[in-house]
């Protein structure tokens, strides 16, 4: 399975529900607080070309934000791309 990392902070609602999503999809993922750790904010935007969060990574490729999660699980994408190898 792909690892997924989260690049959030803690008064986003839509980080809130992106997280809440991966959890019910039983999908582990590792969380990175960009408030509490401003120099991964930098490290986020040059992956993502995005200053917003959520960002979301599955293995290397980029997800985007918590609508796009929402629209890849929608669609019956989410588990084949954590699935890929």
């Amino acid at each position: 399975m792909q690892t997924v990392k989260i690049y959030t902070t803690g008064s986003c609602p839509y980080c809130v529900h992106a997280k809440q999503l991966l959890t019910q999809r039983g999908i582990q993922f590792d969380e990175v607080r960009v408030d509490s750790q401003p120099s991964e904010r930098q490290v986020m935007m040059d992956l993502s070309g995005r200053r917003s969060v959520p960002q979301i990574f599955i293995g290397k490729n980029h997800v985007g934000g918590c609508d796009d999660l929402v629209a890849l699980d929608g669609s019956g994408g989410l588990m084949p791309m954590l699935n890929a190898v």
